[in-house]
């Protein structure tokens, strides 16, 4: 590649680090890292109702968790700031200026809401919304006399002809000049316009590769021809797909959440999300998906971008997630789950006293928990004094008229059971359903639901064991006493 590989991720601060947002920063940056280059970030701040300092927080704050560390940028400076682009007006005012001094822009006097009542006669016509270019008519030294007390905006003057561009992901792409309007560059309170800026500041910060998501496709063609107009050099553009949810709609809160920090506080990994994100509109050559950053970085290029809308599937991210989750160390998995618990108030901190216990748990419940707030799914039971079970298993039970005895006949069989381990349990327990003439699940499930309250746990075994002989015996006659109470109260 002839040219320094330079890329920015350019976010508008008017919100959290959006996952589309974090997909574009991922590629630029592992586009960046694969060719030995530059990855700078840029704060388009320009939209000063909009814009606030939380939300530049909240887009470091999610940039770091992911691990995604700018060369350049508003918090570290560079040879090519500020990062900021309300700290670079004067370019944008000095761009302009020479845009108008050209003929290539013009000043405009019209009225916003005379330009939406036009807007919107346009549309009830079935006609493109564009600007009529009313005050392209006036001549150039009368609008600068009127431009010098008189609010007005600047527009660039779309020339005519067809705009094309060699798009690194989806190929060449063509615009008729003649569906454009004529952009306003500069407003009112001379603040520039997206367009224009990033043409500016891409421009001045020697930005060699413009990646970004396809909904940015139909500012290109203008984007382009201001930077004809201004003599740039300009960089190779790249769209890549755009996000949608299962519904093959385009992500939004109806699909769940859509910031990176609501992921991540979750209990989402941030080595998974960058797993999971580099997936969505990019595939490895080969069956692989399991990444690290720094693997993505060795493997990654643009023409395995997908042109189609990448599906943003939360089951994969689950099981992405579980995949490295259970690849952590067992005492980091006990820390995660430990600080979710605490976090939530679901335990007093003396439940959480045992360690070993705890380490026991996490392991029992194994491939189960993908993330930590899975834990007390299938754990719960251990830290109360008696089970209450849902009502569909507790039915199921109220159906079965020899449930109670089996379940006592488990509890003195566990009640004498030695060794007190795995095998030894479950070679009782198995015995018992070849005494009573049954398959094993006909012991097995009742006590299931008489330990944890639930058709689904963690190997039954398992729960015996870390519930101990005391609690277990316990919980087994208690079921059974209720069972027969039930069944006393509905003959009666």
């Amino acid at each position: 590649m002839s040219r320094a590989v330079r890329v920015r991720f350019a976010p508008s601060p008017t919100g959290y680090l959006h996952v589309g947002g974090a997909r574009t920063a991922l590629f630029n940056y592992l586009f960046a890292r694969r060719h030995g280059g530059v990855f700078v970030l840029r704060i388009e701040d320009t939209d000063r109702e909009r814009s606030t300092k939380e939300a530049v927080d909240a887009i470091f704050e999610g940039m770091r968790w992911l691990g995604l560390r700018w060369d350049e940028g508003p918090d570290m400076g560079g040879a090519h700031g500020p990062y900021f682009q309300s700290e670079r007006l004067p370019r944008y005012a000095e761009a302009a200026e020479r845009l108008l001094t050209e003929g290539k822009a013009y000043r405009c006097f019209c009225d916003p809401e005379d330009l939406r009542a036009r807007r919107e006669a346009a549309l009830a016509k079935g006609e493109p919304p564009k600007y009529d270019r009313k005050c392209l008519a006036i001549p150039a030294a009368q609008a600068a006399a009127r431009g010098a007390t008189e609010p007005h905006a600047i527009r660039f003057q779309i020339p005519e002809g067809e705009t094309s561009w060699d798009d690194a992901v989806r190929g060449v792409v063509t615009f008729q000049n003649a569906t454009l309007d004529d952009l306003v560059i500069l407003r009112t309170d001379r603040h520039p316009t997206y367009n224009f800026a990033a043409v500016v500041d891409d421009s001045a910060m020697e930005i060699s590769h413009v990646l970004r998501g396809d909904d940015h496709i139909s500012n290109t063609p203008r984007q382009i021809q201001v930077y004809r107009a201004l003599g740039l050099a300009m960089p190779v553009f790249g769209h890549v797909p755009m996000i949608l949810g299962s519904d093959g709609t385009r992500l939004s809160k109806r699909h769940g959440a859509t910031s990176v920090t609501e992921y991540r506080d979750a209990g989402f990994l941030p080595a998974a999300m960058v797993n999971f994100l580099a997936l969505l509109g990019w595939a490895f050559d080969g069956e692989r998906e399991i990444f690290t950053l720094e693997e993505l970085t060795q493997v990654f290029s643009l023409d395995r971008i997908s042109k189609n809308p990448a599906i943003f599937n939360h089951e994969k991210l689950e099981w992405m997630n579980g995949e490295y989750f259970r690849a952590l160390p067992l005492s980091t998995r006990v820390d995660l789950v430990v600080a979710h618990v605490r976090k939530i108030g679901a335990l007093p901190d003396s439940a959480l006293a045992d360690r070993s216990m705890l380490e026991q748990a996490v392991t029992v419940v194994g491939d189960r928990m993908k993330r930590p707030e899975h834990f007390l799914d299938y754990a719960a039971w251990l830290f109360v004094d008696r089970v209450e079970p849902e009502a569909a298993p507790w039915a199921d039970l109220l159906a079965k008229p020899l449930a109670a005895a089996r379940l006592r006949k488990l509890a003195d069989t566990i009640a004498t059971v030695e060794p007190f381990e795995h095998d030894a349990i479950e070679q009782a327990a198995r015995g018992l359903a070849t005494d009573e003439g049954v398959k094993a699940g006909e012991v097995i499930m009742p006590a299931r639901i008489a330990l944890t309250g639930k058709k689904v746990s963690p190997g039954i075994f398992d729960v015996i064991l870390l519930l101990g002989r005391e609690k277990t015996v316990k919980r087994l006659r208690d079921a059974a006493d209720r069972l027969e109470a039930a069944a006393s109260a509905a003959t009666a």
